[in-house]
């Protein structure tokens, strides 16, 4: 088994416009999705990213403000998954609420640093 990385990307322009309601239910979405995986033992970790941050380029000589919440490629959150290979982690990938609000996964494996 080895762990993959999923990085949520864009999706956020269409829930901008939610009511607290339609809000509370695609929380309930992802935290079903989220506990599926985890009852099946696949869930390492994962959460949520703030909308604020900073761009460090070229050996902390240029800092920005950003990434901005409009781009839409804005990383908005992660997880750690378990799978037998790149193939299954994707599988699992495609559950994803994401995918309703037109956002994607970019599914990477973590690979080992052994020193």
């Amino acid at each position: 088994m080895s762990n993959f990385l999923f990085l949520f990307r864009g999706g956020d322009a269409a829930r901008r416009n939610q009511t607290p309601e339609e809000m509370q239910a695609e929380m309930q979405k992802w935290g079903a999705w989220m506990g599926g995986l985890k009852e099946k033992g696949q869930l390492v970790d994962g959460l949520p990213l703030a909308k604020e941050g900073n761009v460090v380029k070229k050996g902390g000589e240029v800092i920005t403000d950003g990434p901005f919440a409009e781009g839409s490629e804005v990383v908005g959150g992660y997880l750690i998954v378990t799978s037998n290979d790149q193939k299954g982690a994707v599988e699992i990938s495609k559950g994803c609420p994401i995918f309703e609000h037109g956002g994607n996964v970019e599914v990477r494996q973590i690979m080992s640093m052994d020193m």
